[in-house]
């Protein structure tokens, strides 16, 4: 079977699955495992990590999120950690199912109080992916799985996205990105460029622009909500959702696993 038919035949399986409310209840603990990863590398500083963390609280606990988390049968697994050189992650949250505004409650204080492990090292993105995807291996079994990484650079540091996907487990998983334009127009189009060639994976994958640090937590609520309204994969996109700085679904490798 060929690279096309392969993502015929997983999507119409999800289709399926997610068509049938007790097939997917006896299979799957959730319907989505979704994993935030965030920028601490050198080029963010205290007050655009503050701004970044804060950002991420206030956006999981927005009234149309948690309607978003809460608004099906099957809860959402949810996970963050913070990301910057080689060898510098950090677990913000580990896994936990969502199936209660108390429980979003208690994940969003949990990330909103974190303090940064570090302060000082490059960018490396791959090694950030490679993580993700060693975490989602012990997430709780969902109907798809995601990670949604926030940055504001390039990989400098290691091996980059593209020997990740190659050499870490991400068979079935979607990542997507956010990213955070903090200079001039220009840079912002080459990040986003390189996001599009480098980071997002995988069908329907997107990117989310957040205009500076001080823009993070409505570009985060809008992209959490695309990601936990979409009700199948494939490519099929989620709400036309309003605002100043659109999702760019943007094409993206595939699922190479």
């Amino acid at each position: 079977m060929g690279q096309h038919g392969k993502h015929r035949a997983l999507v119409g399986l999800a289709l399926a699955t997610a068509l049938v409310p007790g097939a997917a209840a006896a299979q799957v603990g959730c319907r989505l495992a979704l994993l935030l990863a965030l920028d601490i590398s050198s080029s963010v500083n205290a007050e655009e990590d503050t701004l970044q963390r804060s950002g991420l609280a206030s956006a999981l606990i927005a009234p149309e999120v948690q309607e978003a988390f809460l608004g099906d049968p099957l809860p959402v697994a949810l996970a963050a950690y913070e990301w910057s050189g080689r060898h510098r992650q950090a677990v913000l949250l580990d896994w936990v199912l969502v199936d209660s505004a108390e429980d979003l409650l208690i994940a969003a204080q949990q990330i909103g109080r974190s303090e940064r492990s570090t302060n000082n090292f490059p960018t490396a993105l791959g090694y950030a992916l490679g993580y993700g995807a060693t975490m989602l291996r012990r997430a709780p079994p969902c109907l798809w799985q995601v990670i949604d990484v926030s940055g504001d650079g390039k990989n400098n540091e290691g091996f980059g996205p593209e020997a990740a996907y190659r050499e870490f487990p991400f068979a079935g998983v979607t990542v997507n990105g956010l990213v955070i334009n903090a200079a001039e127009f220009e840079a912002e189009v080459d990040l986003i460029d390189y996001y599009r060639t480098e980071v997002l994976r995988g069908p329907g994958a997107f990117i989310e622009v957040a205009q500076g640090f001080e823009d993070y937590e409505r570009a985060m609520r809008r992209k959490l909500l695309r990601e936990l309204r979409s009700k199948a994969v494939g490519g099929l996109d989620g709400p036309d959702l309003p605002g100043p700085f659109g999702a760019l679904v943007l094409p993206a490798r595939g699922d190479e696993g």
